[in-house]
């Protein structure tokens, strides 16, 4: 599903180039649970940005789906991203003026799905997540553990092939990160690949696979067996 070889990123500011990302290799077959660890600033935001299409490499080839995203058009990469990617992030990014069920309607606006088939869809994925009886709430009237189900159900909406999660626990509480971490479980048993960015040792154990990044580079790759 994901291929990148001799990935790098590269940030200037005026006379400086900072590596963010330094010849990175990196395989990911579908179905898998990846977990991306490393200390801060190692280039693990940077990484998912990149496999989400939010980014492009300064130099290498990414594959996604068997396409070479480096040659594609902006277009077709928000395409690509809308169509198959799913992204959940730390902070929610919800909108407080919309209700619930806007927020998980928004991944699939600018869709071919009708108008009637989007709510169907909507009123589904709310259900799978246990807030069927949010769906008129805003998020502010949420719990913390709530915005994030939100969160996750609007990045599930448009059934990915993908889902990309940056830090997903990072502003909850233990229980509702434990009620979080679970339902991403579910998904990916259910056939979504996983990858998960997260400084947590606990959660990372969670995934069948670990990718250790240090100072832009991969460390250590290691199935759970391996690792454990």
């Amino acid at each position: 599903m994901i291929e990148l070889k001799a990935v790098s990123k590269r940030h200037r500011a005026g006379d400086i180039e900072t590596t963010a990302l330094d010849a990175i290799d990196l395989h990911i077959e579908a179905g898998e649970y990846v977990a991306i660890t490393g200390p801060s600033g190692c280039g693990k935001s940077t990484l998912l940005g990149l496999l989400g299409l939010l980014d492009l490499p300064s130099s290498g080839q990414y594959r996604l789906l068997g396409q070479d995203v480096t040659a594609l058009r902006p277009r077709d990469l928000a395409a690509l991203r809308r169509g198959r990617i799913g992204f959940v992030f730390q902070s929610f990014n919800l909108v407080d003026e919309m209700s619930v069920a806007d927020n998980v309607q928004l991944a699939l606006r600018y869709g071919p799905m009708p108008e009637q088939a989007q709510r169907q869809r909507v009123a589904e994925v709310l259900g799978r997540l246990g807030l069927s009886h949010r769906a008129a709430h805003h998020p502010s009237q949420l719990s913390g553990g709530q915005q994030q189900r939100v969160a996750i159900a609007r990045a599930i909406a448009a059934r990915p092939a993908l889902l990309l999660a940056d830090e997903p626990t990072g502003n909850l509480d233990s229980g509702h990160g434990q009620e979080v971490m679970q339902l991403l479980r579910e998904l990916n048993d259910e056939g979504t690949t996983l990858v998960m960015v997260t400084h947590s040792a606990e959660h990372a154990a969670l995934a069948s696979r670990t990718v250790r990044l240090l100072d832009g580079r991969v460390l250590v790759d290691a199935c759970a067996e391996v690792a454990a």
